[in-house]
């Protein structure tokens, strides 16, 4: 398994773009395309609010279930294990109480190229969703990296990445501003991959920072940013609060270092986990007086590829891991609602 981490390193590397020909400038917003599925011509479209694509915001829409999973671009059966993965996430979907009156973001971490494609086949996507991505042209990298899923009865108003300049792995944050019904003013969606391992200076801290500073932007009302935070660090518990920003784990009361947090380890090899136990990489961010965080919890556990993959299960059995897993983390999922006519 090591050897395969390592080549996936040197692969990163190698699928990193040539900086001088990116489009974008470091630390700054740029605009992005966003799509939707056109079912009469049977391809995705750009919906661009460039373009003046606007759909207006249901307003039977009353809450906003947010969900974060990060599935590992490392592992061999992309494809087997993506598709698990979203018959997981479909199935969670359905389960929603209150379908009609909830508003879905799901924020991916970690995609490969090909699974935008896997994503962008599937019909309950097409049907219900925006996706941000189609393929890697927005990303500083070739090798991977984060999307975001929209419901299509949110209005968006915006679509932009920001491009770390402090980051060794062609990190960025994307964000996705969607007008919230009955209240009438603009919520900011983030995602995020922060920086792996334990660089020397850390890098996480800025990259929080610049997530921080667009999500108390003054053009938006609140904001919300979910991902892979890889949190492995004493300084990283304290990134929120040094960014005025609020944890919604620990909001409701969880509390730091503690199992029922935890979103990577259990999934994990068992020689890493023995080596560096648990941790809650996967967190949520939030701000703005008109959000109230309903509930937060995790998800995706003993997610495995499905058994007709028997050749792909045993492989990934061979590898070390105690069951075929999707991916080595957690998916946590966050749900707000939010008071009338509030701005800050």
């Amino acid at each position: 398994m090591e050897k395969r981490v390592q080549k996936a390193f040197q692969e990163a590397v190698a699928l990193k773009k040539n900086p001088g020909a990116l489009p974008w400038k470091l630390d700054e917003p740029w605009a992005q395309r966003f799509y939707s599925w056109d079912a009469e011509e049977e391809a995705w479209k750009s919906a661009s609010t460039a373009n003046g694509v606007h759909q207006q915001t249901s307003g039977n829409i009353s809450s906003l279930a947010f969900y974060s999973w990060n599935i590992d671009s490392m592992l061999p059966f992309a494809e087997s294990r993506m598709e698990a993965a979203l018959a997981h996430l479909e199935k969670l979907l359905s389960q929603l109480p209150s379908p009609s009156a909830t508003a879905v973001v799901i924020n991916l971490q970690e995609c490969i190229p090909s699974d935008l494609a896997t994503i962008s086949r599937h019909k309950w996507v097409r049907d219900s969703f925006y996706m941000t991505d189609l393929d890697s042209s927005s990303w500083a990298s070739d090798a991977y990296g984060v999307a975001t899923l929209v419901d299509r009865r949110l209005d968006v108003v915006s679509c932009f990445r920001v491009h770390y300049s402090k980051t060794q792995q062609e990190r960025d944050a994307l964000f996705v501003d969607v007008v919230l019904p009955a209240a009438g003013t603009i919520v900011r969606l983030g995602n995020s991959h922060l920086e792996s391992l334990a660089p020397d200076p850390p890098l996480r801290p800025s990259q929080v920072q610049i997530i921080s500073t667009h999500m108390r932007a003054d053009s938006v009302s609140s904001a919300i940013t979910m991902g892979d935070f890889n949190a492995i660090q004493p300084f990283d518990k304290l990134l929120h609060a040094d960014n005025g920003l609020k944890d919604a784990f620990l909001e409701l009361g969880g509390r730091e270092d503690s199992d029922e947090g935890h979103t990577w380890g259990q999934q994990a090899l068992r020689d890493l986990r023995e080596r560096f136990g648990g941790s809650r990489m996967d967190k949520a961010y939030f701000c703005g007086g008109n959000l109230k965080l309903l509930s937060f919890e995790r998800f995706g556990a003993d997610v495995e590829v499905q058994a007709d993959r028997k050749k792909q299960r045993d492989q990934l059995l061979a590898l070390g891991f105690e069951k075929a897993w999707v991916t080595d983390h957690l998916g946590i999922k966050a749900v707000f609602s939010w008071k009338n006519s509030i701005r800050l």
